[in-house]
């Protein structure tokens, strides 16, 4: 069993390539999207769904196989057809260029697997088996999907705040870290969401060294 490096990537704008039209094809593409990525499908069909999104201007399809030159300058490469020897030479193919490539339903068959995913606006919750059972990680994803409500998405605009106030403010960096560990807390997290005065920095820090102060005692 391979041993998988877990890290986030910034692919704003940048090419990914997915070779295939599938509904496999249709999950990476959807994920790509979401972050941002500018998606280029090879493939002879695809799934009505991909059609809507090349319609929509959303991705860019060529109607034929993949050739190796329509990798150069991929950021990653989604080998994601149903044929082996197909997503076998696509994972060659980028290698040879130096792109990372992840190939469907064999992660050993290439350099990255895709977690399962949950998302409330910038946080992120992601869970992984290294490949060995998709489906428990999906199975975890969904019931922190429970327990991370779409208000979470709203809290991390708000920390986000708090800790630009934080940072600003309060020059100890062992007090930082203690009021920013303070903000987080659930009933903190309730209080910033419906306080008016977050912008008042120096109300904010009292509020958290308060809050510190009960935790720690």
């Amino acid at each position: 069993m391979s041993r998988w490096y877990p890290l986030m990537l910034n692919l704003e704008g940048r090419r990914c390539v997915v070779i295939g039209g599938g509904s496999v094809a249709e999950r990476k593409i959807s994920g790509l999207l979401e972050a941002g990525a500018a998606v280029s499908v090879f493939s002879l069909g695809l799934t009505e769904h991909l059609r809507e999104l090349v319609h929509a201007g959303k991705i860019e399809w060529a109607k034929r196989p993949m050739q190796d030159e329509d990798l150069d300058g991929a950021a990653l490469v989604f080998a994601a057809t149903d044929r082996q020897d197909i997503n076998a030479q696509a994972a060659q193919a980028a290698r040879a260029r130096g792109i990372h490539a992840n190939v469907a339903d064999d992660g050993a068959g290439g350099d990255f697997i895709v977690p399962a995913v949950l998302r409330r606006g910038d946080l992120i919750v992601t869970a992984s088996t290294s490949g060995a059972a998709p489906a428990l990680a999906a199975r975890v994803v969904n019931e922190m999907a429970v327990r991370y409500g779409p208000e979470y998405a709203e809290y991390v605009k708000v920390l986000e705040t708090v800790r630009s106030i934080v940072k600003s403010e309060v020059e100890d960096s062992s007090e930082r870290r203690k009021l920013l560990n303070a903000a987080v807390t659930e009933d903190a997290l309730e209080e910033w969401r419906s306080a008016s005065w977050l912008q008042d920095k120096g109300k904010l820090v009292e509020r958290l060294r308060q809050r510190a102060n009960y935790t720690r005692g």
